[in-house]
């Protein structure tokens, strides 16, 4: 009998070490978009430019996650379609309570806004 040929023998492990080159160039991406998650917070623009920015940058680092890391990229259109509901669920969800608990409602009462509310406790009780 002859020795396996090289072409078969390296063949089936061409598509597995593909993904992984392609897995870590991916890795790559994402160390890069987070970097520049970090520049956009410390660079001197308007708050609403840094948001939109950040947001933009986590959707895309989402569905490169899922695609890839998650292997959606080979499975079913099914699943992909179920994690972004999942991704359309949590933007609400976030943005419901962003819109709930906003800055003027982390203000501290002071001592004059309990006396206050006291005094009205008090009316209600007579």
């Amino acid at each position: 009998m002859s020795a396996p040929s090289p072409a078969l023998s390296s063949g089936h492990d061409a598509p597995q070490e593909s993904k992984f080159h392609l897995l870590v160039q991916m890795a790559m991406i994402l160390a890069v978009m987070t970097g520049m998650e970090v520049v956009l917070v410390y660079l001197p623009l308007a708050k609403w430019i840094i948001i939109t920015g950040l947001m933009t940058l986590l959707v895309i680092k989402f569905i490169i996650g899922i695609f890839l890391f998650m292997h959606l990229k080979w499975d079913k259109l099914f699943c992909t379609v179920l994690f972004l509901i999942g991704l359309i669920l949590a933007g609400g969800t976030s943005a419901a309570l962003l819109a709930l608990f906003n800055d003027h409602d982390s203000v501290p009462l002071t001592s004059k806004d309990l006396s206050a509310i006291t005094a009205v406790q008090t009316v209600k009780a007579v």
